[in-house]
């Protein structure tokens, strides 16, 4: 195993392309996008991530990793692709499906195929499917699932550190692809079948939707009682045996607001939790777009005039570029549709092709109303006489 084909080089694509060439592996990394692979073969990167410039320039340099459009021959084939939903919540695996064709040319006996793609149960098969339909004899392969369990922000560490699943379509498959892993990963390697870890992955994410879900039930009912949520949250947590989330604006990010909806399409009226967590963060989003509209009309009523309102934040969670599925910046859209006058902030991104990104510093200085959404750093501790804060951030 000296050669690596990474497909898709994205939020998990590239820092586990980059981990790799440094250490020692021949990496080539495929992406669609021609940009993407020209930035990348610079030693530059496209997505906001610490450390991860470190590390892909030093593997650009030491010619250990290459981009490209098309893949090529290797050894191991990870496949690290994006895996939406289309309308009505139906999980969409258009791009694994994709990204499988595409190597099929390239496979030979004894290679490794990875998923690490989060995906619904039963595409690690479906995986071997497609090739199959391509002419490939997949019985002289090993094709696994090892889903990715990383956090935004902490990628390069907890790709070593952390503790990885590894579920094959067969037991030899299991087997190669924990000893791969097992060359770069400090965490414990863990088997199992390929259907269970995929499913491990969906119930991870559930997990977390279902408890932020609790957290920002109880501050919509806080804030009906006229109680401070997070004093409230504070004071409970004292209880040895309760450990209750922060609520925010909702739940973004291409994992904990997508995953559950591949256990609901799949167990139908049988993700009864699982469901109504969903639509209680979905709903959280829908109440905070009120809760600003009508301190809006409010300030238009006293004063005669429009108010300005600063969104602050558009990530879908704190000191990260990462706008996928989020909430925060749901909201801004819709406000900026509904005619308000906003001052849109990101400190993590500089420009934005929608409108323009204003610094924090002068929307505080510009608003009269500022709506705190994401809890960036920069936002901690700010003097201002706000109430609109759904993150906790002046507290």
């Amino acid at each position: 195993m000296k050669r690596i084909c990474v497909m898709g080089l994205g939020y998990i694509g590239l820092p586990t392309a980059a981990l790799l060439a440094n250490k020692g592996y021949d990496v080539y990394g495929v992406d669609v996008v021609q940009t993407t692979v020209d930035t990348i073969n610079r030693g530059e990167i496209h997505i906001v991530e610490p450390e991860l410039d470190t590390f892909v320039q030093a593997a650009v340099k030491s010619e250990k990793l290459k981009a490209n459009t098309k893949p090529v021959e290797a050894d191991v084939f990870i496949i690290a692709v994006p895996t939406p939903f289309h309308e009505g919540f139906v999980p969409n695996i258009d791009y694994v499906v994709s990204a499988t064709k595409a190597i099929a040319p390239y496979l030979k006996e004894e290679n490794i195929v990875i998923l690490e793609s989060t995906s619904p149960v039963g595409t690690t098969e479906k995986v071997e499917e497609v090739l199959q339909d391509e002419g490939v004899d997949t019985s002289k392969l090993y094709i696994a699932h090892c889903p990715e369990r990383v956090l935004p922000g902490q990628i390069m560490r907890e790709l070593v550190e952390n503790d990885r699943i590894v579920g094959g379509t067969t037991p030899k498959a299991t087997q190669k692809t924990v000893e791969f892993y097992k060359t770069f990963v400090d965490g414990e390697v863990l088997s199992t079948d390929a259907k269970t870890a995929e499913m491990a992955k969906l119930t991870e994410n559930s997990f977390r939707d279902t408890n932020i879900a609790f957290a920002n039930e109880l501050s919509i009912l806080c804030d009906k009682f006229g109680i401070d949520v997070w004093e409230l949250i504070s004071l409970t947590n004292r209880h040895p045996r309760v450990n209750v989330l922060n609520p925010g604006a909702g739940v973004g990010g291409h994992c904990i607001a997508v995953d559950p909806w591949f256990i609901v399409h799949a167990g139908g009226e049988d993700a009864k939790m699982i469901r109504t967590a969903r639509e209680v963060n979905t709903y959280k989003t829908e109440w905070v777009i009120e809760k600003i509209k009508n301190e809006a009309l409010k300030f238009e009523q006293e004063h005669g005039q429009k108010a300005k309102v600063a969104c602050m934040g558009l990530a879908f969670k704190p000191n990260i570029d990462d706008l996928r599925e989020s909430p925060a910046l749901y909201i801004t859209r819709r406000l900026i549709a509904d005619g308000l006058d906003i001052l849109a902030v990101e400190p993590n991104i500089k420009t934005f092709s929608e409108f323009d990104i204003v610094d924090y510093k002068k929307a505080l200085k510009e608003a009269d109303i500022v709506a705190f959404l994401v809890g960036h750093r920069e936002f901690m501790g700010l003097d201002t006489d706000t109430n609109l804060d759904f993150c906790g951030v002046l507290k």
